[in-house]
């Protein structure tokens, strides 16, 4: 049986986070190997997982960080600990519910099947979709417009490169230096880039689309500037793809 393991960065997240674990399908939980939650708040913030939920689940373990690292930090810290583990496969899981755990399954099968070395849930692979599921226009707008951007750019074509509902096999850990990438909200899409320009295969699957009530501590004006840089980047040859 294939190492799975969930990834799931975690900063301020208790009110969201039973629910997201709750809503993984039990067939899943059976088959995991571990969850990892990073808790990214450091002492003086309140933590994301109680003693009740860390005893409800067995396969949990908590990773802390001293003071908040960001995002990209959060999975970097999540993916040592999963590649110390011997995982066959790495789940990037958002905290807050956005992405739906009921359609891991899906997302997991080409990885299992090894014909995918990683798996990107992407929320524009059926266009118009993304609106239907809540997303804000101008969100809608930007990501189609960096996408393009980027997939002029890089000579890759994907989806999108903004999604956090991310999934790679050990190869793909492996292969890809991602402790040298951002801390930033942006380390998804430099993992594609360097990913794809590194040859390993990429599935862009359709996911769909939910945006609620949730606290964002994503801020788009900056986020837009983070991808610009790595696009930046990329122009002046900062990326090692051999």
């Amino acid at each position: 049986m294939k190492r799975i393991v969930i990834v799931i960065p975690a900063y301020k997240a208790a009110g969201t986070l039973p629910a997201v674990l709750a809503r993984i399908p039990q067939k899943i939980h059976d088959e995991l190997f571990k969850i990892l939650i990073v808790e990214d708040g450091g002492p003086d913030i309140p933590r994301s997982v109680s003693p009740e939920l860390e005893a409800q689940y067995s396969k949990l373990e908590i990773l802390y960080h001293e003071k908040n690292g960001g995002y990209g930090r959060a999975q970097k810290t999540g993916f040592l600990k999963a590649k110390e583990l011997g995982a066959d496969v790495a789940v990037l899981l958002h905290a807050d519910g956005q992405y739906a755990p009921e359609i891991m399954g899906e997302l997991l099968a080409p990885l299992l099947e090894d014909k995918a070395d990683i798996v990107l849930g992407s929320r524009m692979k059926k266009f118009g979709e993304a609106l239907k599921g809540g997303m804000p226009f101008y969100k809608f707008v930007a990501n189609i417009s960096l996408t393009s951007l980027e997939n002029m750019v890089y000579g890759l074509n994907l989806s999108e490169y903004h999604s956090g509902y991310m999934l790679y096999n050990s190869k793909a850990l492996t292969t890809i230096p991602f402790e040298k990438l951002s801390d930033t909200f942006h380390f998804d899409g430099e993992m594609l880039l360097v990913g794809g320009k590194k040859g390993l295969r990429i599935a862009d699957l359709p996911i769909p689309t939910h945006y609620g009530d949730e606290e964002s501590h994503l801020k788009p004006i900056k986020y837009g500037f983070e991808v610009l840089g790595v696009i930046l980047k990329y122009l002046k040859g900062h990326y090692d793809f051999k």
